[in-house]
């Protein structure tokens, strides 16, 4: 009984008109033309609405970040180090995708999350493991993203400060009222239920994705034509002018972090692969399919505009590069790329809530499925015509998430710092890990063959990468802890 209410709650049925046809056409034997093969309502994603997920998550605040990244380790390491970044991605997600089924790839059964899949290939503290790390990043990630928001609205207001009273005024505005407003956006937004239902905001939040990279982009193309060349060096921020050796160290791993965390979205991959229409052709094929469109259009944007981003401010490329002010003019297209940023967040910030979101609500089915308070729905008359069902328990639980992750990043908003640690506590675990394994499980790649042996090392080589990045973070965090004072105008 319990497993029906959870399959009932967490993929509403189609619309009443669709279930009527449903109904008239089950007698007939066709009932496979509303249900697939597991019983719940036709999925009816295809490779474009996966590939906006994949390009809403993956294109967020970390393409900001790239301009500095690419300055602390130069021209040669940092394009070098984000194609490589974009490589092992999208590997690894390649092999991920085959295990959204297991065993055959068109008729297996479905693993409807990462945990559902990492639960049927691998066993014991392993699952336990995944499913902290998972639920951890998603939380950082949404604290991350609150950050990032309240930056972007607060560019505006100084944006609009500096137009009106001068570059040289310091402008300094709290940014705690735009967590708020963010949060206040995000409590709402977070009733929506479940990935079937928010594609079109993935779509809305990927279409402001690219209208401020390109705007970014532009406005670098624009300081490079005014300085009339290409600003830094093949190795990046000079030692001695700006930074001390070891903060080179430091700063140069910090931007492995960034890096990882602008490609990090495997952890919602199987929930975006469970939005997929029926074979055929197979799930797995068309979600490789859309992580090659998604990986080479972000790597493409990655590289134009972290590139010039260094290129226009060179060592002094700012950690984020609309709200940096390394731009001042024109205001209003700062304005406008902002508002992009922020929009794009919100859609962000559900697309990955939403495992979280479905996990814990899963488990409290589980725990009291004879609850109206977990199960049940209410009626809210929002519109007179059609009102609203809401359930009592989501409505609570996202709000009281929503709400704490509002209240941690208004103490502790390190954009760049945070955004680096995030990318380096996912990355190896989530990215790389997880897939090789499972992918070693499903396929039964030998032990000690050749693949298994190439599979390893690229498993430690990106631990190796994730260490060294979360001890750049880190540093970075305690550095900035020493002299911020929480809740203070900036």
């Amino acid at each position: 009984m319990a497993e029906n209410v959870v399959a009932t709650y967490y993929y509403p049925a189609a619309a009443p008109g669709a279930m009527e046809v449903c109904g008239a056409e089950l007698g007939q034997g066709a009932g496979d033309k509303c249900f697939d093969d597991d019983g719940r309502p036709k999925r009816s994603g295809t490779m474009w609405t996966a590939s906006a997920h994949i390009i809403t998550a993956v294109i967020g605040s970390g393409v900001l970040s790239l301009g500095w990244a690419i300055a602390q380790l130069g021209w040669v390491a940092g394009p070098a180090v984000m194609l490589l970044f974009s490589l092992v991605t999208y590997y690894t997600s390649s092999l991920l995708a085959d295990c959204y089924r297991s065993g055959d790839p068109s008729t297996g059964k479905r693993n409807y999350t990462y945990m559902d899949a990492v639960n049927a290939n691998l066993s014991g503290i392993k699952v336990q493991i995944c499913g902290f790390l998972q639920y951890a990043n998603i939380v950082g990630v949404a604290i991350g993203y609150t950050i990032a928001a309240s930056i972007s609205m607060l560019a505006i207001r100084r944006a609009n400060c500096f137009h009106q009273k001068g570059h040289g005024n310091p402008c300094q505005i709290s940014s705690t009222p735009y967590m708020i407003i963010f949060g206040v956006a995000e409590i709402f937004f977070s009733q929506i239920p479940d990935f079937d239902q928010i594609s079109w905001l993935s779509i809305l939040a990927a279409v402001m994705s690219f209208t401020y990279s390109s705007i970014g982009l532009g406005l670098g193309i624009v300081q490079v034509v005014a300085n009339k060349g290409v600003q830094g060096s093949l190795t990046g921020i000079s030692i001695g002018g700006v930074v001390t050796p070891m903060d080179k160290v430091w700063r140069s791993l910090q931007a492995f972090g960034d890096i990882a965390f602008a490609y990090s979205y495997s952890l919602i991959l199987i929930e975006i692969q469970d939005t997929i229409r029926a074979p055929p052709p197979s799930e797995s094929t068309v979600m490789k399919r859309a992580t090659v469109v998604s990986v080479a259009v972000t790597t493409l944007f990655y590289m134009l505009c972290g590139c010039m981003g260094y290129a226009a401010f060179g060592d002094g490329a700012p950690g984020n590069l609309l709200t940096g002010f390394g731009f001042y003019e024109p205001f209003w297209l700062l304005d406008v790329a902002n508002a992009a940023i922020v929009v794009h967040l919100v859609g962000a910030y559900q697309v990955y809530c939403q495992p979280l979101f479905a996990f814990v609500e899963k488990w409290a089915v589980q725990r009291w499925p004879d609850s109206a308070y977990i199960t049940g729905e209410v009626e809210v008359p929002l519109l007179p015509a059609r009102p609203c069902k809401v359930n009592p328990f989501r409505a609570t639980w996202r709000t009281a998430f929503v709400v704490a992750t509002t209240v941690v990043a208004m103490m502790l908003p390190f954009f760049n710092d945070v955004v680096g640690f995030l990318g380096a506590l996912g990355f190896w675990p989530l990215t790389v890990y997880f897939p090789v394994e499972m992918y070693v499980v499903q396929k039964k790649v030998p032990r000690w063959s050749t693949r298994w042996v190439c599979l390893q090392m690229l498993s430690l080589g990106c631990l190796v990468i994730s260490v060294a990045a979360a001890a750049g973070s880190i540093a970075g965090i305690t550095s900035d802890l020493k002299v911020y004072r929480p809740f203070k105008s900036h």
